[in-house]
């Protein structure tokens, strides 16, 4: 039987946030997703207006809620201030429980956004509000977008010359579900997808989903950052958490394409 939870989620109508919040809800949860809309008050979508850099809204948002997800990002570094202004607003209210997704090889990739994830883990920690981290590898649709967003312009197509292991974002929701209804479990597991493919891979099947006829190159990086990468610190060792092959996202998209093997 499952016990109704008051729930506040940030980052709801992002990528991650939209299925996070419909599985809540599916699950009979009281669902808040915060917006930054002045009139979004308690609107019929579940909408709450609340400011995470400026604090606007945030006590009206929190008041009675019992556990946040909190899943908003900027890719900045003001993500870093606004998971420490919504922990003080979140322990003022009594929040009783924060559930953070971050990203597996924040603390050994020497990237900018990872190295803001790692903070903001930090900061969560510290505001000793009981909590829930998870870390996830990159979604399916970030190995996609390495590819479409390169300039029409280049010769070929760069795949990065390192392994990935890409999960699906319902998984990932999933996970997040598991984790805001149950007791807070400090730093979870890190989750991964069910494969571990080179970018080489990864490239192949995406040009044969796609039809792309552009040559494939190798991008190599350089430096600790790239020699993190080579070390597979992005991946998640054992047994992997997704089921959701980088194929099968591929075939939904492009289901008249025949994937590369």
């Amino acid at each position: 039987m499952c016990i109704m939870t008051r729930i506040l989620v940030t980052g709801g109508t992002a990528q991650l946030g939209q299925p996070t919040v419909a599985a809540l809800r599916e699950a009979g949860h009281d669902v808040r997703v915060l917006s930054r809309r002045e009139d979004a008050g308690a609107l019929s979508e579940g909408l709450w207006s609340g400011d995470l850099l400026t604090g606007r809204g945030l006590g009206r948002a929190l008041s009675g809620i019992e556990t946040v997800v909190h899943l908003a990002s900027t890719g900045t570094a003001r993500d870093v201030a606004a998971t420490r202004l919504l922990t003080t607003f979140a322990r003022s209210a009594g929040v009783g429980h924060i559930v953070f997704i971050s990203i597996v090889g924040v603390a050994e990739i020497p990237l900018a956004y990872y190295l803001g994830k790692l903070e903001a883990e930090q900061v969560i920690i510290d505001a000793e509000i009981p909590h829930s981290i998870v870390r996830a590898t990159q979604f399916h649709s970030f190995v996609v977008r390495l590819f479409t967003a390169q300039p029409r312009i280049l010769p070929v197509t760069l795949f990065p010359a390192f392994s990935f292991q890409p999960i699906g974002v319902d998984e990932v929701a999933a996970r997040l579900v598991e984790l805001a209804t149950a007791d807070p479990a400090g730093r979870a597991p890190d989750i991964g997808g069910p494969q571990v493919l080179t970018g080489h891979e990864l490239a192949l099947r995406w040009k044969a989903a796609t039809g792309s006829r552009r040559p494939l190159a190798p991008l190599r990086i350089p430096g600790r950052m790239g020699a993190a990468f080579a070390a597979g610190h992005n991946l998640v060792p054992g047994p992997p958490f997704g089921t959701d092959t980088f194929d099968e996202f591929l075939a939904a998209r492009h289901p008249r394409r025949p994937l590369a093997r």
